[in-house]
């Protein structure tokens, strides 16, 4: 999986600059919040040269487990129907005329399941990363200064004011500090995550909802992690 530093941020005063000790706590616990939270409403767009893809749906981060509704944009609608997956697998349910969400209850068949892909996919690698911004334990904000993490600006989401940050290095690898963009609220909530993936020519943009969590169901035959 490759992700590299995508240079552009949020409007306003302009970083990079260190992050003050309030910006490092907001950002050591915003994944925390994603988990304290049990989940939350996403929206993952990829854009892509000939088209790209939507997943609206939600991400359950104690249960490891996401679920939504695939929309290609563009030419390629191929992918269309709703999906559901884990950290290891993905499952697929195509339809030609998929709703604008995904209904409560999956369905109980015609799903078809396969690995999710660790390289070579740009939709399984945002399904991972979707799956990995949330944590059952803060990170160190003392840390997260020393490895690199920055801000960079102020900006506005749906409305809420939202400091945006870069995070740290990759654990054991140097120089990765950037890679991922986040923009946090003055409570440490994520409401949007950007990341670039692979050879995609635009970055991949994970926003959040703010209404309250809907519990995920898993596809029948599927036990999410716990």
């Amino acid at each position: 999986m490759a992700v590299f530093l995508v240079a552009d941020g949020g409007s306003g005063p302009s970083g990079p600059r260190a992050l003050t000790s309030d910006e490092a706590n907001r950002l050591a616990i915003t994944r925390f919040r994603n988990y304290e939270a049990h989940g939350r409403a996403v929206t993952i767009t990829m854009p892509g040269t000939a088209g790209g893809l939507t997943v609206t749906g939600s991400v359950d981060y104690q249960g490891k487990l996401g679920y939504g509704v695939v929309h290609g944009t563009g030419r390629d609608t191929s992918s269309d129907g709703l999906i559901e997956w884990t950290a290891t697998s993905v499952f697929v349910h195509p339809m030609t005329n998929a709703p604008a969400h995904a209904p409560a209850s999956p369905p109980r068949s015609a799903w078809y399941s396969r690995p999710l892909q660790s390289s070579g996919s740009a939709l399984d690698t945002s399904l991972t990363i979707a799956l990995r911004l949330g944590s059952d334990r803060p990170d160190n904000a003392q840390l997260l200064p020393q490895n690199g993490a920055a801000w960079w600006g102020r900006d506005q989401v749906d409305g809420h004011q939202v400091d945006v940050m870069t995070g740290p290095s990759s654990p054991g690898r140097s120089g990765t500090a950037g890679n991922v963009r986040y923009w946090v609220g003055s409570d440490g909530t994520m409401h949007r995550v950007r990341v670039s993936v692979g050879s995609e020519p635009q970055p991949v943009v994970i926003d959040f909802g703010t209404q309250k969590y809907v519990p995920v169901k898993p596809v029948p035959g599927v036990t999410p992690t716990r």
